[in-house]
Parts: structure tokens; sequence; C-alpha cells
């Protein structure tokens, strides 16, 4: 459990796991763009306004298979909510800890994908998880965090920049110091992954299968000994 002078954090709370979920972030946007159809699945918002766009100009059936994404990720949310109440009834991992198995699971079959397979399936299964993770881990050490996109941690760079400026405050500094480690790790999983994608190919996103797996026995070792007893204790934010 990650410990501070006046708060405790559960390990899924901790900088390790926020770093390695966005490192894996940042690879997941990288493989589907390279190689999956030139998309980021990360997030919905540009799909959102594809969608208005495709209604403003009658684009029926383009707004009926962008609602595919969408609907994934919003599906992504719903699972997510459902399955980390159902999995706390069994006190065995928690439901954090489960779902980074999940994501190994899934990438370790989208690398098994041929090139015949439409992109899509790979964009889908990616707005899934990306969803399931968005909404399941939500506060960095207290701090609210996202860890598949980073539109907010370039805004909370720039904003707590000019408030440090001003007031030399440790909080201010604190949020430049874990708004800007995750805008690196993103960026440096996205440059990872690239790399990788030019060499390897489809397999590449296998990277990001054994980076997750590191964080998953990790995971694993605080859920049964460093933090056993407190599988009920909730995530801050929930």
């Amino acid at each position: 459990m990650k410990k501070n002078a006046e708060e405790s954090y559960l390990f899924c709370e901790s900088r390790w796991t926020f770093w390695t979920l966005t490192l894996v972030a940042g690879m997941y946007g990288a493989y589907t763009y390279v190689l999956r159809g030139g998309v980021f699945c990360n997030a919905q918002t540009a799909n959102l306004v594809l969608f208005g766009m495709a209604l403003g100009n009658g684009q029926w059936s383009k707004a009926a298979y962008l609602l595919i994404p969408i609907g994934a990720y919003f599906l992504g949310t719903i699972f997510s909510e459902i399955l980390a109440k159902y999995v706390k009834r069994f006190q065995l991992l928690r439901w954090d800890t489960m779902l980074v198995a999940f994501e190994i699971i899934v990438a370790f079959i989208i690398g098994c994908l041929p090139a015949s397979v439409p992109d899509q399936v790979a964009q889908v299964a990616f707005n899934f998880i990306c969803s399931m993770q968005f909404n399941t881990f939500r506060q960095f050490e207290g701090m609210p965090m996202a860890t598949t996109f980073c539109t907010n941690h370039i805004r909370q760079v720039g904003s707590n920049l000019v408030k440090y400026s001003r007031h030399k405050d440790d909080t201010s500094l604190s949020r430049i110091k874990k708004h800007g480690s995750l805008l690196i790790m993103f960026i440096l999983g996205a440059v990872l992954c690239t790399v990788a994608c030019v060499h390897i190919g489809l397999k590449s996103i296998w990277i990001s299968c054994v980076v997750l797996l590191v964080l998953l026995i990790r995971m694993i070792y605080a859920d049964l000994v460093e933090e056993k007893g407190q599988l009920d204790r909730k995530p801050k934010g929930h």
C-alpha cells in the first residue's frame, strides 16, 4: 500500500499502476492508428464529432457505423460497473486486478488476428477495454486521473504551472509532476509501439501484454499479501 504523511492508498491507485496503464494506453493508440485502420480507440470525442457531422450531412450509414465504437465504449463502462460489484462478492482478487488480466487476454488475441480480419474487430475490442480501464482506474494517489487519454493532463500541467509560479505551493507542484509523468508515459508508449509496429507488425501489441503481465503479478501480490483482508476497501473515486 502506498503511504504518505496523511493518507494511504491501495496499490491499484499507485504511481506504478497508473504509469504502466498509461504507457500501455499509448501503445493501444499507436497500434490501432499504425496497423488497424488509422484510428485512435482510447476515447470517443472524435467519433462523436464524426457522428454529428454524418448526421448533419445526411450520411445515415456512416452515422450508424459510428454507433458501433461509441456503443462498445458505452458498454465497457456498464460492464465494468456490473462486474466490479460481482467480483467483489468472491473476495479473491480485486476487480482492478482482474481487469488487467482481461486486458492481457484481449491484447494477446488481437495480436493473433491475421491482416485479413477487418480492422474494426481490433478497434471495437480496444474501445471496450479502454472504456473499462478508464472507468475502473479513476484516482492516482487521491488525484482524479485518466489513463487512456491526455487532454486533461495537458490542461492541468499548464494551469498548475501558472499557479505554482504565483504561489510556489506544494499542491500545484504535485499536480504538475503527476499529470506530467502520465503525459511522458503515454508518449513513451506510443513511441515504443510505433517502432515495434515497423519491425514486428501485427504482433507488436504483445509487448503491451508483457508490460501488463508484470503489473498483474505485482497487483496479485498486493491483493493476496500486502493488502490481504482489504478487498472490501474501495479505491478513491468509486
